[in-house]
């Protein structure tokens, strides 16, 4: 008897608790930061908590002179897959949202989607690197995520998200919080 190969799926087995930044500078900001909230809410596994910080107004940081500024806010959701599958979900809601696959770096964009960590994992090759290379160097990431998880522990860092934004050394203007609610 000839045994048929399985036509099901591998379904992955663990749940990450994955942290997403989310930046937009060009259109309606807020608009766009809500349709990448519920295009990342589709993601989550409906078992976890979906974490949300306030949507703060940044100064554009390594950007040209003259660039809009963002507004800038930071989710964690669990997902249940692999942190690659995640990225790849997110470039495609970045590309539903309007942001151009071929872009020039720091370019303004509709919506910005960084993965910024996936529990402990630390991953370094040619398309992930976590926890993001500089999530630890930027007040508008830092600042969003210690109103959700002030005490989490990143991997490479031995002081919590808070502890790491006290002691930031940066020129960034302060942040304005534009909303709680979004």
């Amino acid at each position: 008897m000839i045994r048929q190969p399985s036509t099901r799926r591998l379904v992955p087995t663990t749940i990450h608790r994955c942290g997403i930044s989310l930046g937009s500078n060009v259109g309606d900001r807020l608009w766009c930061l809500r349709a990448a909230a519920e295009a990342i809410g589709l993601l989550a596994d409906f078992s976890q908590p979906v974490l949300k910080s306030p949507v703060y107004e940044t100064a554009p940081v390594g950007c040209e002179p003259g660039t809009p500024s963002f507004f800038n806010a930071v989710m964690e959701i669990g997902f249940f897959g692999e942190p690659r599958q995640l990225l790849e979900r997110l470039r495609e809601v970045e590309v539903a949202l309007g942001r151009p696959w071929e872009r020039a770096k720091n370019d303004p964009r509709t919506i910005d989607l960084d993965l910024l960590y996936a529990d402990r994992l630390v991953v370094s090759d040619q398309v992930l690197e976590l926890p993001h290379p500089r999530l630890a160097q930027r007040r508008f990431v830092l600042e969003p995520l210690s109103e959700i998880r002030p005490g989490l522990l990143l991997p490479g860092h031995e002081e919590s998200v808070s502890s790491l934004l006290a002691a930031l050394p940066t020129d960034e203007p302060p942040l304005v919080m534009v909303t709680r609610d979004w």
